[in-house]
């Protein structure tokens, strides 16, 4: 590559993490009860929320979640967003699904809360050389994932 072209991309390891993923839902509430207890992510308060968005948290517009490692997934409160196909598989989004890693002795475990909480399964529990998982719906019907490595 000439010089030209070097400067004109960025080079391996310059982007060093996922930081946030922002979802738009219907419904506030279901999503935040969804992602905060089902899931168990840590929803973020108070000094915690971003102050761009310590606004719109106030105005319960917005919450804010963040996994283990740190990536924080944004909830846009849209009432307005029209309701997903009754069938998710048919929802056109380019976004094939979101994955949650989690350690191969608790996955039976957050297979058991998917069941006991009644959350829309597509399809497993799978397994295959890299792992299990299953895959299930958020309150959107977006197609979310939780994945371990092979023990």
């Amino acid at each position: 590559m000439d010089t030209q072209s070097l400067m004109s991309v960025l080079t391996p390891g310059t982007l060093r993490c996922v930081h946030h993923i922002a979802l738009n839902v219907r419904d506030i509430q279901a999503s935040r009860h969804f992602y905060g207890t089902v899931l168990g992510l840590h929803e973020l308060t108070g000094p915690e929320v971003p102050t761009t968005l310590q606004t719109l948290v106030a105005q319960g517009k917005v919450a804010n979640f963040v996994t283990p490692e740190g990536t924080v997934l944004d909830l846009f409160w849209e009432p307005e967003l029209p309701a997903p196909d009754p069938d998710p598989r048919r929802a056109f989004i380019r976004l094939s699904h979101l994955a949650f890693d989690i350690a191969p002795a608790a996955f039976d475990r957050a297979v058991a809360v998917l069941q006991a909480q009644a959350v829309p399964l597509d399809h497993g529990p799978i397994s295959r050389p890299t792992g299990r998982g299953i895959y299930f719906y958020d309150p959107d019907g977006l197609l979310l994932e939780i994945r371990c490595d092979p023990p």
